[in-house]
């Protein structure tokens, strides 16, 4: 019922040259709660005539459409024109797709293997793929990491999307692989936000979607895909938890916040999501993985942060801030989903807490 009120109320955005200067008209047809918000809307002015225009270089529309999605339909199709990407075809020898489904690798992952197994090929083209040396592979790595500037984790990704081809496809030995070099990628202690930084962030957010957004992934310990995959039915107020569908489809459970948990609910009231439990400018789809590193991003500006913020840091800073709590690390472990605990245990050098308990020699020198 209230979907279909919405539909009734319209804003039609119109792009105008205003005193020398480029704006968006905002047409509301005179729905006073629409004028309302558009009053309280910091950038926007409204003329005598009750005509409303926002400065293009002020103008965000998805911010703007977080904000008056929820009371009208908007029609944004004379200010933005979206230009799709052309579509890369890929070629793939025969079986490799197949049995990538069938093994049932995740989606993210076939299409990393389906692109790198693609440039392998494109780059022996004319030469047969399966008369390659290990010499000729381990050329192909080099001319990446070289020419190319191949980060370490996608080199690595690279040699599995070949090694997949020889070995699972066509059924080789892993030994055929014993001359190429794995690179070896250093651990570097996790980037964290203070608890300082991150109410500074959250207080940024006006909007209530973002909001939600920024706090589940701190609150929960989310990865950013994490988020975006969430259903409404992933929020349990029962059981007080979070159900999070991780990497290789491993689902787990994690904290929900009371306080989030009300928040919740006023943003699901307000919004009705219909798939994901956070939806983007089509309904039924999700919400955009670069608009959320663009809300977080500003957010970290608005509130004085000079140095780079970034999703993940959110989830560093979860695991982090509950060690400094006293929260033993198995539990860290479960809730973040790590297979091994050594992959959590690199949190230890991030959290003062444990350090500050450690008695200095110095002070013990009188003892002796």
């Amino acid at each position: 019922m209230d979907k279909i009120c919405r539909q009734h109320e319209q804003i039609v955005l119109y792009p105008e040259e205003r005193d020398g200067r480029h704006c968006i008209r905002i047409d509301y047809a005179g729905n006073p709660t629409i004028a309302h918000l558009l009053c309280s809307d910091h950038g926007v002015i409204i003329d005598n005539a009750g005509i409303a225009r926002i400065y293009k270089d002020k103008f965000n529309l998805s911010e703007f459409y977080d904000r008056y999605s929820p009371h009208a339909y908007i029609d944004y199709s004379r200010v933005y024109v979206r230009h799709p990407k052309p579509k890369r075809e890929y070629t793939l020898p025969e079986g490799y797709l197949e049995l990538l489904e069938q093994k049932r690798y995740s989606p993210s992952t076939i299409k990393t293997y389906r692109a790198y197994f693609s440039d392998f090929m494109e780059y022996h083209k004319g030469r047969n793929i399966d008369r390659l040396k290990v010499a000729d592979i381990n050329k192909y790595i080099l001319y990446l990491v070289n020419e190319k500037k191949i980060s370490v984790s996608q080199q690595n990704m690279r040699i599995n999307a070949i090694k997949f081809y020889y070995e699972q496809v066509k059924g080789g030995k892993r030994q055929y692989y014993g001359g190429i070099t794995r690179a070896k990628e250093y651990k570097t202690v996790p980037e964290v936000l203070s608890k300082n930084e991150i109410k500074r962030i959250l207080d940024q957010l006006s909007n209530i979607k973002h909001h939600c957004m920024i706090s589940l992934v701190y609150s929960a310990g989310l990865r950013r895909s994490e988020l975006l995959n969430l259903t409404p039915k992933d929020i349990n107020s029962e059981m007080m938890s979070v159900r999070i569908m991780g990497k290789g489809k491993k689902c787990r459970y994690s904290l929900l916040s009371p306080k989030l948990l009300e928040e919740l609910r006023r943003y699901f009231h307000e919004y009705r999501p219909k798939k994901w439990l956070f939806e983007g400018e089509t309904p039924g789809q999700p919400y955009s993985a670069s608009a959320l590193v663009k809300v977080l991003k500003e957010a970290a500006q608005r509130a004085g942060i000079k140095h780079r913020v970034h999703v993940h840091m959110l989830r560093h800073s979860f695991a982090t801030h509950l060690l400094e709590q006293g929260t033993d690390l198995h539990t860290i472990q479960e809730l973040l989903g790590h297979n091994d605990i050594k992959t959590t245990a690199i949190y230890l050098h991030t959290s003062n807490a444990h350090k500050a308990k450690i008695p200095n020699p110095l002070d013990s020198l009188d003892d002796s």
